[in-house]
């Protein structure tokens, strides 16, 4: 199998992790493969794929699309390493507010599943950072929102403490004001 999947404490997020062949030439890994992702819970379809490129203290986000085109994202980096981070805005889930930050990068290769009802950001730790993702549902701007990235209900601990940020993101709103229809469904198992 040329991937691990393992489940994050935060429901619904997977850390990825592709093997990788290396040679004198450089490196091959798979970084998608339907059958085995959704055999590994994640079978979401994905229909827009999303590049970015930033430079190092660039910090973008933390963005979600409310229903009904709310979108799962799978992110991986192509060149250089960010922290990327997922926060639960599904209101009554039991983790509601709790952040989790992974470090991806190019040379780990390591992608991170975010399910609808996380918003989610990232900074650029890095020279530079090129960063790729996979989304669920078509960018609606109608539906495009945000929360600051320093809200203090939230406490994320970014390693940057003065970011670049777009005016966009400088102005997003704090969790408790932010328009968010995401509700927790409890699955029985």
């Amino acid at each position: 199998m040329p991937f691990r999947f393992r489940k994050l404490e935060l429901g619904g997020l997977v850390l990825i992790e592709p093997s990788t062949q290396r040679d004198a030439r450089g490196f091959f890994r798979e970084t998608y493969k339907q059958s085995e992702f959704a055999a590994n819970g994640i079978a979401a379809v994905f229909v827009q794929d999303n590049y970015s490129f930033s430079a190092r203290g660039v910090l973008r986000g933390l963005h979600y699309q409310k229903h009904p085109q709310a979108q799962g994202k799978l992110v991986a980096v192509g060149k250089g390493e960010i922290f990327d981070v997922a926060v639960d805005i599904r209101r009554g889930s039991p983790t509601y507010a709790r952040w989790l930050g992974e470090i991806l990068s190019a040379e780990n290769g390591c992608m991170l599943y975010v399910p609808p009802g996380f918003a989610h950001g990232f900074c650029v730790l890095s020279d530079e950072a090129a960063v790729t993702y996979k989304v669920t549902a078509e960018y609606a701007p109608e539906l495009d929102r945000g929360i600051i990235w320093n809200d203090p209900e939230i406490g994320i601990e970014w390693p940057v403490t003065n970011p670049s940020l777009s005016p966009k993101d400088a102005g997003l709103p704090l969790l408790k004001s932010a328009e968010n229809n995401f509700e927790f469904e409890r699955i029985s198992e």
